[in-house]
């Protein structure tokens, strides 16, 4: 609190020492302080669009989860593809007593030995598919097992380089493991030596898409849709496109309970090529929920706070800077702009902003 002295007073002037008179206007107040001043700059009026964001933190990382089990006879594993490795089709994922296990894609496990005289199924369109793709002529791509496709196993069978009594133009169960796609490998869960029976997990993987992995709070689940557009910040800073793949139907709370139940979104991109390897990586989605097009817009720092409320711009240009009442609207924090709209406001006029 401030103490304000009064001094009373029976003439207008007041002895101030013994040196001399300096005469005092009672009706006068004190001069206040001078402000410090605030270096400006200025800022035009645009029109253009102004978008409002979610931002989340997300991780980088590969989509979906795959787990290759022997359904070869149980025996020693004598071989298993090394985690980080890629298997692509037709290449080796595991061997179990010198049998190699590979990797062909298709959404139907296999069940049983492909060979002559087997009835017709699904699991032999997949095969032939995966023979004619691979380059070795099956034959009419159907669900019959004909001589077309035993010779296109034979063929296969020699690329592989198998002695010539192991060319027999069959596959026994367990030869051929039937996945969704490539295998990016995670993990082995079984080493060289181990004893793996029919059935045990040998190895698990991913896919070799990249996708970013974030939560969003499951009260925002109506601002999103799957295969809406958002902006993905790398560590490296660069801020790239992604596109929403999937949204998560169940909410989860966070560890430990401190927060808002969340829904995964799973986000796909193109990595630059100069990205690295980010594996894991921590990112920053960027959602845009609400876009304004074609509208007046200021700097943020160019409104000034009405007392009783309100906003204003201070306008340059003529003699005297003028006041201009405005209405905010939507705020873009990427650009640091806001939506303005007012009587006497035109796009080209030139506004006061602080400095930066």
């Amino acid at each position: 609190m401030k103490t304000v002295r009064t001094l009373a007073v029976g003439a207008s002037v007041v002895a101030i020492g013994a040196a001399g008179w300096l005469a005092v206007n009672s009706s006068r107040p004190p001069a206040a302080p001078a402000a410090p001043a605030v270096s400006t700059t200025t800022a035009a009026v645009t029109r253009g669009d102004v978008s409002s964001r979610v931002d989340i933190a997300g991780s980088l990382g590969y989509d979906g989860g795959f787990l290759a089990r022997n359904q070869l006879p149980g025996g020693i594993l004598t071989g298993v593809a090394a985690p980080g490795s890629v298997v692509r089709r037709g290449g080796a994922l595991f061997a179990v007593a010198g049998t190699t296990a590979r990797l062909l894609y298709g959404a139907l496990p296999a069940y049983r030995d492909f060979g002559a005289g087997m009835t017709d199924g699904p699991d032999v369109r997949e095969l032939e598919q995966n023979l004619a793709a691979l380059g070795y002529q099956p034959g009419t791509v159907d669900s019959h097992f004909t001589a077309a496709t035993a010779s296109a196993i034979r063929r296969w069978q020699q690329a592989q380089r198998l002695p010539a009594a192991a060319r027999t133009g069959r596959l026994r169960l367990g030869e051929v493991v039937f996945l969704a796609g490539a295998v990016r490998v995670g993990q082995d869960a079984a080493q060289p030596g181990d004893p793996v029976g029919p059935g045990a997990p040998v190895l698990s993987g991913t896919s070799t898409t990249q996708v970013v992995t974030a939560p969003l709070n499951a009260d925002q689940r109506y601002l999103v849709h799957e295969g809406d557009t958002v902006q993905v910040t790398l560590p490296t800073g660069a801020p790239v496109p992604g596109t929403i793949l999937h949204i998560g139907r169940v909410a989860t709370p966070p560890p430990g309970g401190d927060g808002p139940p969340t829904v995964p979104l799973s986000i796909s991109l193109r990595l630059p090529k100069d990205a690295g390897d980010l594996d894991q990586a921590p990112v920053q989605v960027s959602i845009t929920v609400e876009v304004h097009r074609g509208v007046l817009q200021v700097p943020v720092t160019a409104l000034l706070a009405k007392v009783g409320g309100g906003y204003q711009v201070r306008v340059l240009g003529g003699d005297v800077p003028r006041l201009v009442d405005v209405q905010p609207g939507l705020y873009d924090d990427q650009s640091g702009t806001v939506e303005v709209s007012g009587a006497g406001l035109t796009e080209g006029m030139t506004v006061e902003v602080p400095a930066t």
